[in-house]
């Protein structure tokens, strides 16, 4: 999404997810002890061991914090990158087109790239996957931070998404498989505070790299900052990161290699033109390609379905598709991420080119949020169980209130003041409302052996609902913004803005709505 100034750049910001749960697994899925990682059944009982099923850990916490900082750092990269951009192009002398495709390159690889990570990974092992991935984005890192040129940086940042690709998906099939009950919650709600925080930390991060100039080196200690990092928890990983243990029943599920393909063609073809089509003007190949993901995504469907009816192994599992609250979770995640990319983006855009910001001063006004989302994710499981059904219609209704808010706090160019800073706490409490407690449940209602699929399937609709969220709210913005540099151009950017955000708290009404009619009945 290019920014119409130089003033301002664009923002892909990650979603964020996970948290504490208090809903019971349905009776298909083993019953889950609180205290311990792992639970035999019973002798007698005829129950087959859940395959992938791991031993504690010597040291669960460490663990956790391994998975937990190499999926930050991954994300880290989804935007850090974007406060660099005009020292990037004024450094190698790269074009408008060639810009963005350095910045969202990445993107699109690791969205494209995901269900096939997620895949990979439960045929060759989520410890092998997560530590490969890594090793790979890692590399990349590396070789990012010593392009020569534009074409070399593009490749690379390719690289670096197909990494975070294979790795992030691993993050969530290595909590479902080896903790369980308590211990699983407080591993999700760590999972979600750690992607609340990563916007405002990328932001800010990248602001204060690229500012300090370490050594002289410009923009590339945004990339090799990674490298020390990565080859710390590459040491460590294959230590402290049990091997993947598969009951002797189950043999791993082939790879359908035709619906990866499909599924890849499908992603691609959706979002190359919602990144690149407001650069180019949404010419006819951008509407072309859109119609052909369409027919894309229509073929992997009647495909997979007949796969399964043969007895094959689909891309995901049916059971992950037929459990129980799945498809409602799916749409209310995906319009979930939209609304929150679209919100951090477009007030990212008036902040640095409405009003002026630096960089870091507009990350750091997201911190409210951050800290907002990341408090509720971390305690919203100690709240009255009777309440955890609501949690999540309650949140996008306090979300949709505060898009509103915000819009009219910013009013006429001014800087929002006292309002706006309540405004974006009670966004990041809505959104870890509409969030976490969706993402849990849903997760508490696939089996142990699904536990790749259902990571695939809902990691995948969060970076799609976040592309299309950029793309449709941004450009929507960007049409309505005028330039940068006056007054009048702050109070016209307000002016977009609070389009914006009504059109926002449409989407996120629709997410409070969305499953209440169900629970009624």
């Amino acid at each position: 999404m290019p920014c119409r100034t130089a003033g301002c750049q664009v923002l892909l910001v990650p979603a964020s997810a996970g948290s504490h749960h208090g809903y019971r697994a349905p009776r298909t899925v083993e019953a889950m002890n609180p205290t311990t990682l792992t639970r035999a059944p019973s002798a007698g009982s005829g129950t087959r061991p859940a395959a992938g099923r791991r031993a504690t850990p010597p040291r669960p916490g460490w663990l956790l914090a391994i998975v937990l900082t190499g999926q930050f750092m991954a994300l880290l990269d989804a935007f850090i990158v974007n406060v660099a951009a005009p020292t990037i192009r004024s450094d190698l002398h790269a074009s408008g087109a060639g810009l963005q495709l350095v910045v969202a390159g990445y993107t699109i690889a690791y969205a494209v790239l995901l269900i096939t990570g997620a895949r990979l990974g439960d045929r060759f092992g989520h410890r092998a996957a997560f530590l490969g991935g890594l090793a790979v984005f890692t590399g990349a890192s590396l070789a990012c931070g010593l392009a020569a040129g534009t074409g070399q940086l593009i490749a690379f940042r390719l690289v670096q998404g197909a990494g975070s690709a294979l790795m992030l998906p691993q993050v969530l099939s290595l909590i479902q498989r080896t903790y369980q009950g308590a211990r699983r919650a407080r591993a999700l709600s760590a999972f979600s505070a750690v992607i609340a925080s990563g916007a405002v930390v990328g932001q800010v991060a990248g602001g204060l790299l690229v500012d300090a100039d370490l050594f002289g080196t410009g923009w590339r200690p945004v990339f090799l900052v990674n490298v020390p990092i990565g080859v710390a928890l590459l040491a460590a990983g294959p230590r402290l990161i049990p091997r993947d243990r598969r009951g002797r029943d189950r043999a791993p599920r082939p790879l359908d290699v035709p619906g990866l393909l499909t599924l890849g063609a499908a992603v691609t073809t959706l979002t190359v033109p919602l990144v690149l089509g407001r650069e180019y003007g949404w010419p006819a190949w951008t509407w072309g390609s859109l119609a052909v993901s369409a027919v894309c995504f229509g073929a992997f469907a009647v495909a997979e379905t007949r796969l399964a009816r043969r007895g094959g192994a689909p891309l995901i599992s049916g059971r992950v598709l037929r459990a129980p609250g799945m498809p409602v979770a799916v749409a209310r995640i995906g319009l979930t991420m939209a609304a929150n990319a679209a919100f951090l983006l477009t007030f990212a855009l008036h902040f640095q080119g409405g009003l002026g910001y630096r960089p870091a001063h507009a990350g750091l006004l997201f911190a409210p949020t951050a800290v907002a989302f990341g408090a509720f994710s971390l305690n919203w499981g100690r709240l009255p169980g009777r309440w955890h059904p609501w949690l999540a219609p309650a949140g996008a209704l306090a979300a949709a209130v505060a898009c509103l808010l915000s819009g009219f706090a910013l009013r006429g160019g001014g800087g929002g003041g006292p309002l706006l800073h309540g405004a974006l706490v009670l966004l990041g409490l809505g959104m870890g409302g509409a969030y976490s407690p969706t993402l849990t449940r849903a997760l508490a209602t696939v089996r142990t052996e699904d536990a790749a699929d259902a990571s695939g399937l809902l990691v995948t609709v969060t970076q799609l609902g976040q592309l299309i969220g950029v793309a449709t709210f941004g450009s929507l913005y960007l049409e309505l913004a005028p330039g940068t540099g006056t007054h009048g151009a702050a109070a016209g950017s307000a002016h977009a803005l609070a389009v914006t955000t009504v059109a926002l708290a449409v989407v996120l009404a629709a997410v409070a709505a969305a499953g209440t009619g169900r629970r009624r009945r």
